[in-house]
This record gives C-alpha cells, sequence and structure tokens, in this order.
C-alpha cells in the first residue's frame, strides 16, 4: 500500500473527454473511491499539464437523490467552479456511454439542476437560466475606461465587443477585468467577442485556469445571448471558438428572459488511464 492507503498498482481510474477544446479528467467517485483525498490539491495536481496528466479541470461523479447522479467540478487551480458548458456535455456523455445515465439525463450542480441529452458524440445541454444581465457598463482599467456586457450563465462573464479579436491583449486585459475590485471577491470569466456575417467569434480568459482556453462553454453562452441583445445576431446563435469548433447556443429572442437555453456541440474522447499515486503526490 502506498501512502494514505492508495493502492498504487490499482490506482484510480479516470478518463479524459474534450469539449471544443476544452479538456477534463472524469473520474466516478460513487462507490467512494477518492475517500481520504483532498480533492481540490488533487484536482491541482493532476492537471498540472507539466507534471501530470494535465487538463482544464476535473469531474467527480457523485451520488445524487434528486437526479441521476451529482458532479464535483474543479477547476485546474484546484477552485471550485459553479458550473461548466463543455465540462456538462462532456459528462453527459461519459454518464450515458458508462451506463450511469440513459442518453436524456439530469446531473445536480451548484448552479442548479442541469439536463443533457446525449446523440453519440453530440451533447445538448440545458443551462441555468441566466441573470445578473448588463449592458455597456464601463470600469477603469490601466487608467483607461473599458466597455463591456456581463451576463452570468451559471458562473459570472464579462463580454467585450472587439473590432479585431486577433488582435487583443486577452492576458492582459482578461486578468484585469478578471481580477477587478467591481467583481471581487471571487472574480469573473472575461470574454472578447466579434461578429461575421452573424457568426460569433470568441476568445475568453477563464477564470480558475487563468490564462485563455481553447473553449469556454459557458462564455460562449453569454457571448451568444449578448450578441442578440445588441442586435449582432439572432437564435439559435453559432459561436466559433479559439479551437476552431463551432457551438450552436439556442434561446428565445427577448430583452431580459430567454426562455429554456441550451448549449449543442461535439466531444471527443480522448482516452481511459488509471492515476497512480505518483501523479497527485509531488
Amino acid at each position: 500500500m502506498a501512502r494514505g492507503g492508495t493502492d498504487v498498482k490499482k490506482g484510480i481510474p479516470f478518463s479524459k473527454l474534450n469539449g471544443s477544446g476544452n479538456d477534463f479528467l472524469l473520474v466516478d467517485n460513487r462507490s467512494g473511491i477518492m475517500k481520504g483525498i483532498d480533492l481540490p490539491r488533487f484536482a491541482g495536481k493532476v492537471c498540472d499539464r507539466s507534471r501530470s496528466i494535465g487538463a482544464d479541470g476535473i469531474i467527480f461523479l457523485e451520488r445524487s437523490r434528486r437526479a441521476d447522479f451529482r458532479w464535483n467540478f474543479f477547476n485546474a487551480d484546484g477552485s471550485v467552479a459553479e458550473m461548466c458548458g463543455n465540462g456538462g456535455r462532456c459528462a453527459g456523455r461519459y454518464a450515458s456511454e458508462r451506463r450511469i445515465a440513459g442518453r436524456s439525463m439530469t446531473f445536480e450542480t451548484l448552479a442548479g439542476i442541469i439536463r443533457a441529452e446525449v446523440a453519440g458524440r453530440r451533447v445538448k445541454l440545458q443551462m441555468t437560466p441566466p441573470s445578473g444581465l448588463a449592458t455597456d457598463r464601463t470600469l477603469t482599467l490601466r487608467g483607461k475606461r473599458v466597455r463591456y456586457s456581463f451576463l452570468n450563465t451559471g458562473v459570472p462573464h464579462v463580454v467585450l465587443f472587439v473590432p479585431g479579436i486577433e488582435r487583443i491583449d486577452l492576458v492582459g486585459i482578461g486578468r484585469g477585468i478578471r481580477t477587478h475590485r467591481a467583481f471581487a471577491p471571487r472574480g469573473t470569466n472575461v470574454n472578447f467577442a466579434q461578429v461575421r456575417n452573424g457568426v460569433v467569434w470568441a476568445r475568453t480568459y477563464e477564470r480558475g485556469v487563468e490564462g485563455e482556453t481553447l473553449a469556454c462553454g459557458t462564455g460562449a453562452v453569454a457571448c451568444g445571448i449578448l450578441s442578440a441583445v445588441h442586435g449582432f445576431a439572432r437564435p439559435p446563435v453559432t459561436v466559433r471558438t479559439r479551437g476552431g469548433e463551432e457551438l450552436l447556443i439556442h434561446f428565445e429572442p427577448g430583452e431580459r428572459e430567454f426562455g429554456d437555453v441550451y448549449l449543442e456541440g461535439d466531444t471527443s474522447w480522448t482516452c481511459d488511464g488509471v492515476l497512480t499515486e505518483e501523479a497527485y503526490r509531488y
């Protein structure tokens, strides 16, 4: 037996799935395989791309009395996220293929009960009702006024509409807004969006990852809805991610109410494996 009572040879089974360039580790913890392990610390270790498996986040599937399962979601830095659209799509496919749930399922998150429909690689995920809509707000960053819009799609998202999405200082501006006192104490995700012929091109500085990710599902939803609110696009809105994939955002047009909101897109199953103690104790 290894330190902490975990058998290195037995290890911790995991799968790695990808949603539009957002990659996640998934662990079935319904039997308590993670008992005695500090989950936030574990997440931070195994999501390290240099010293372990690497991922944008990790999802533990737990038992639930209210849904097919409950998830415990951690960002790459070990922080907790209330909701993650691409992670939700990956969790839906994982649960369906592992027969934890059927092709139509519900699962419990900190943002509420989520519904998912799985059709092969494609997953359509019902999002929590958006809240906190704000348009044409301004804040001061490095002595300059920055105009932004805001929407909480399960987690908070600032959206900046820009004329040239390839030329922005994503890390500098993204980090500055993410930690701005206007969003204290937990901060916000920051998205940059450009609408071309009704298609939204989006880049995201993601809270918890603390850098740009190839896609962010909740961010894509925020960009899609706010594009419609500003009159730049009409639902369903196609959002093209930094990773090159397209996500489809379904909702009802409105000024503040958007009906049932869905995020739809493909997933890919990268690999299955076993995490030994050396993958997270270093």
